[in-house]
């Protein structure tokens, strides 16, 4: 389910919303190794609570698309690469970047709320979380249905919450509330009667002349 086995030009045409997130949040990454002006898009977008308390509303969102190296990068990257396309898939485009932007977003007003003036964040992992969240939204509606999802993101989830718990300079607001946000959204997304309303056949009427 999750093993991607398309080509490169396979996936972009497929999964053109997760291509396009992680199209942009490379070329964020690398505008900031720029000299001169690369520093002035990091300081311009982090998320900084005491600039925040200041006004700086855009530090709500900005943070979603920068990342504190390389491997920050590549972790967040390799995630959305991986487990994006199934979400994009089964909720449409609309809903995905609902799920990931929301979350993202909570994530980082959840930071602003928990933590103190002197606190500065990046990254899209309360996005991410988001999408693990959403799935299992999808795993209690399907609840049995769906065994093989079920094996795989439990577990997924799980692993995640305990390594923000135990793992260094873990933004730990920004994961838990973005997994609330994405599976609170899920929960919405895939009730059982929206999924039908989705799948009923759409009638084309004909006025004949």
């Amino acid at each position: 389910m999750f093993i991607r086995t398309e080509s490169f030009s396979q996936y972009i045409r497929q999964y053109p919303v997760v291509s396009t997130l992680i199209a942009a949040n490379v070329l964020v990454y690398l505008l900031t190794l720029l000299p001169g002006i690369g520093d002035r898009i990091f300081l311009f977008g982090v998320g900084a609570n005491f600039l925040v308390e200041q006004g700086e509303y855009w530090r709500l969102v900005t943070p979603i698309f920068l990342h504190a190296g390389i491997m920050h990068l590549l972790f967040n990257m390799f995630s959305l690469f991986i487990f994006g396309p199934e979400l994009e898939k089964v909720s449409g485009k609309a809903r995905f970047l609902t799920v990931y932007f929301l979350s993202g977003i909570f994530g980082c007003i959840a930071t602003f709320f928990v933590y103190d003036s002197t606190f500065s964040h990046v990254g899209a992992s309360g996005a991410i979380f988001g999408i693990f969240g959403a799935f299992g939204a999808l795993v209690y509606h399907t609840k049995h249905m769906l065994p093989q999802l079920r094996q795989i993101i439990l577990p997924i989830i799980g692993l995640g919450v305990v390594m923000t718990f135990i793992g260094p300079n873990i933004n730990a607001a920004a994961h838990i509330a973005g997994l609330i946000v994405g599976f609170l959204i899920g929960l919405s997304i895939f009730h059982p009667k929206r999924i039908v309303s989705w799948r009923k056949p759409k009638v084309r009427i004909v006025r004949k002349p």
